[in-house]
């Protein structure tokens, strides 16, 4: 693309063969309709023919485009990669299965046009509203992890690190996403981290999320997801904050 668009959209997808075109659609309408200049990324993994639907679909409209492999590599990696391709002035992502609905973007935008660097969707403000809550277990879940990472982490001012609907000025999302590491579901907490220690002006905005009964997280992600936390800890630890870029350098 040779124009500099002012939205890269991109949507992680792991073997989402069956939502994906839905959710390209939803998005294309939305963006068109609000009147952005955009491209839409589709970062996806995975063997049941996500990528060779949205590449079908590419052919036909020159703001999409596809990439990733049949391995699946993690959410962290895809969107770190995308990221590195993106030609917006605004660089973001929503999950491929709409958790929040991608019109929710009018909810973020005012935040971004007043010069904020970081700004993210939340599930725990109080305009924020919950159409499908998880199961019970994973609440407690959720609840247990949030004190740990709080505690291991910090970030102890931001109430939902994992909510999938986060977007980046263009040099700030560069900045980031080449120094991540993670290439797991804790990529999250690690941008932010990172965010935090570079003195960038984070932004939340409430939003809708609904479940989508996804049941592809199980014991051994979330011993991952712990193990992630810790590496975040201890690269921090080895990193002088002097060493990070931080936002009055620029």
């Amino acid at each position: 693309m040779s124009e500099c668009p002012y939205l890269s959209l991109i949507l992680p997808a792991y073997n989402e063969v069956q939502r994906i075109a839905q959710t390209v659609g939803q998005a294309q309408t939305y963006l068109d309709g609000r009147g952005f200049s955009h491209e839409i990324i589709v970062a996806a993994d995975g063997d049941d023919g996500t990528r060779e639907k949205v590449a079908e679909l590419a052919q036909a409209d020159p703001t999409l485009r596809v990439m990733g492999s049949a391995q699946r590599r993690g959410k962290g990696y895809g969107i770190r990669q995308a990221v590195l391709q993106a030609n917006g002035q605004i660089i973001g992502f929503a999950d491929a299965d709409n958790k929040t609905p991608i019109d929710d973007f009018d909810q973020l935008d005012p935040w971004l046009r007043k010069g904020y660097d970081v700004v993210m969707g939340s599930r725990g403000m109080r305009e924020s509203r919950i159409e499908r809550a998880q199961p019970l277990y994973r609440r407690w879940g959720s609840k247990a992890f949030a004190f740990f990472m709080h505690a291991t982490i910090g970030l102890s001012d931001i109430r939902d690190t994992q909510c999938g609907f986060k977007f980046f000025q263009r040099a700030v999302a560069l900045d980031l996403f080449s120094r991540q590491k993670i290439n797991g579901y804790m990529f999250d907490v690690e941008i932010l981290y990172l965010a935090k220690r570079a003195g960038y002006r984070i932004a939340q905005a409430p939003v809708r999320w609904r479940d989508d009964a996804d049941s592809r997280f199980g014991v051994g992600e979330a011993i991952e997801d712990a193990l992630d936390i810790l590496r975040i800890r201890w690269w921090a630890w080895r990193t002088p904050r002097r060493l990070m870029i931080s936002k009055e350098s620029q």
